[in-house]
């Protein structure tokens, strides 16, 4: 008797509890559901600096595009453009600060002559690989640097994609030493140009749907896009034989999407964790596809008749010197740009202590 008593307060018990759980279960998804639908439906437009062609570095404006539709359910959605569509490739900054996109997809140090300081937010000459250009901007002040900046032009930024250590360049001609860059017609953006115009060459700067026209019919001489591949994408091999590297103005180049300030202020909070997590997301997404493919890219540009040739130390020993004689001179008349190559140079030296004792030694030996 007592026994079934206990097992009917028992079954009574289980009953209650799994039907208060199953009720408030219910009512924190209804709560939820309630918090989604009463958010506004939102659609954005980005422009972007690329051809669609490339699936990597356009994927990156994509990769935010998707992940910010999926993790809104469908209510915040952003439709990428490639370049030429809304603007020109180098003109996206532009078109973000004045609200004519409310946000877009570009590299930072194409608008360095607005402001040299954007060259960082990219990539500088010698500076700091993938995995160093992340430490410093997640970790070491790197995005709020970056954003007192992107802020005088009325956006914000965000680090959304990374394409690794990049090649050095197609040219139709091998380099016999550093005499050989005088007069030579290149087409090399961000403060790798300006070193380059030091070291006597004429520099072009053109987005990546023009890069290949130039090059075969001679407009240029030379041309440095990202890596194989999407250097086999664009073609360069037909039009240039000799495949420089080590792409030194560009050891782990960070892309950046840029948001129109009054457009983000206007975003629910949850629809700014969307984006800033689509961006952690193309960031990481972009830096793995290109290390994926480039290897293969360039097994096949070598069968292809595409010669492998490396920078000499004379040349390369030359533009770390006029890269570190830029930054000083810049440094020099622009405070801005001071405090920021100080914290920047601080960090480098910091982080290049750390990897010469741990991975240095490390891929040494392993590639031997």
């Amino acid at each position: 008797m007592q026994r079934r008593k206990l097992l009917q307060t028992g079954a009574t018990a289980i009953t209650a509890a799994v039907g208060t759980s199953l009720i408030s279960s219910c009512t924190i998804r209804r709560e939820e559901a309630n918090t989604v639908n009463a958010l506004p439906t939102i659609r954005w437009r980005m422009a972007t600096s690329w051809p669609i062609s490339l699936d990597t570095i356009f994927g990156g404006a994509e990769t935010i595009c998707e992940r910010v539709n999926a993790l809104s359910g469908g209510k915040f959605q952003i439709k990428p453009y490639a370049a030429g569509e809304i603007v020109p490739g180098l003109e996206v900054l532009d078109a973000v600060q004045a609200g004519s996109v409310e946000c877009g997809h570009t590299a930072s140090y194409y608008y360095k002559g607005k402001n040299p300081s954007f060259a960082f937010g990219t990539s500088v000459p010698f500076g700091l690989t993938a995995q160093q250009q992340n430490a410093w901007l997640y970790e070491a002040g790197g995005i709020e640097a970056m954003n007192k900046i992107f802020g005088d032009f009325g956006v914000i930024g965000f680090p959304a994609g990374n394409t690794g250590a990049q090649m050095g360049g197609w040219f139709k001609q091998k380099l016999e030493g550093l005499q050989s860059l005088q007069g030579l017609k290149m087409r090399i953006p961000g403060f790798g140009g300006e070193v380059m115009s030091q070291l006597g060459v004429n520099v072009q700067v053109l987005p990546g749907g023009e890069v290949y026209l130039a090059l075969d019919r001679g407009a240029i001489d030379a041309a440095e896009w990202t890596g194989p591949y999407d250097d086999e994408k664009l073609g360069f091999a037909r039009a240039a034989r000799f495949y420089y590297y080590p792409g030194w103005w560009e050891p782990g180049p960070t892309l950046n999407a840029l948001v129109n300030k009054t457009a983000w202020g206007k975003l629910p909070k949850e629809y700014q964790a969307i984006f800033n997590t689509a961006c952690y997301e193309a960031n990481l997404t972009m830096l793995s596809r290109y290390d994926t493919r480039n290897g293969s890219a360039l097994q096949r540009l070598i069968k292809g008749g595409t010669e492998l040739v490396p920078y000499d130390n004379q040349i390369l020993t030359a533009a770390s010197s006029a890269a570190f004689q830029l930054y000083s001179d810049i440094s020099s008349k622009d405070q801005g740009f001071r405090q920021l190559f100080e914290q920047w140079q601080k960090f480098r030296q910091e982080i290049s202590s750390w990897n010469k004792v741990n991975e240095f030694t490390f891929t040494s030996f392993t590639y031997q």
